[in-house]
C-alpha cells in the first residue's frame, strides 16, 4: 500500500469536504459539519438543523478509501464530487462511483472497483 498516496488522498478529500461545509445556508437554521475517520478511512459531510418545523439530518457526501481507491458512496453535490477530486489531481481510475450499480460502472469513465 502506498501510504504517501493515501495520505495525499485523505488530505484532498478533507480539504474539498471542508470547503463545501463552510458554505452557509441562507434560508434555514442548518449547520454543515464534516466527519473524518482516518483510522477507518471514512469521510462524511452532514447537514443538521431545522428548516422551519422540519428536522434536517442527512449525509450529503460519503467517501471511503478502499484498497487504495476513493469510493464515493453518496454524492449530493450539484456537479459531482468526482469532478472536484479530478481537479485536485486524482486520476479517474482511482475514483469509484460506489453509488452507481456495479453493472453500470464500466460506462461512467471511472474505476469499476
Amino acid at each position: 500500500m502506498d501510504y504517501t498516496k493515501l495520505d495525499h488522498y485523505r488530505q484532498v478529500i478533507e480539504t474539498i469536504l471542508t470547503e463545501y461545509a463552510s458554505l452557509p445556508y441562507s434560508y434555514a437554521n442548518i449547520q454543515s459539519e464534516v466527519v473524518f475517520d482516518r483510522n477507518r478511512d471514512r469521510y462524511l459531510w452532514m447537514d443538521i438543523g431545522w428548516d422551519g418545523d422540519r428536522r434536517i439530518h442527512g449525509c450529503l457526501v460519503h467517501i471511503d478509501l478502499i484498497d487504495g481507491k476513493i469510493w464515493i458512496q453518496r454524492d449530493g453535490t450539484e456537479e459531482g464530487i468526482a469532478a472536484d477530486l479530478e481537479r485536485a489531481g486524482i486520476p479517474k481510475e482511482h475514483i469509484v462511483l460506489g453509488f452507481r450499480p456495479p453493472e453500470l460502472r464500466p460506462y461512467t469513465g471511472y474505476a469499476v472497483a
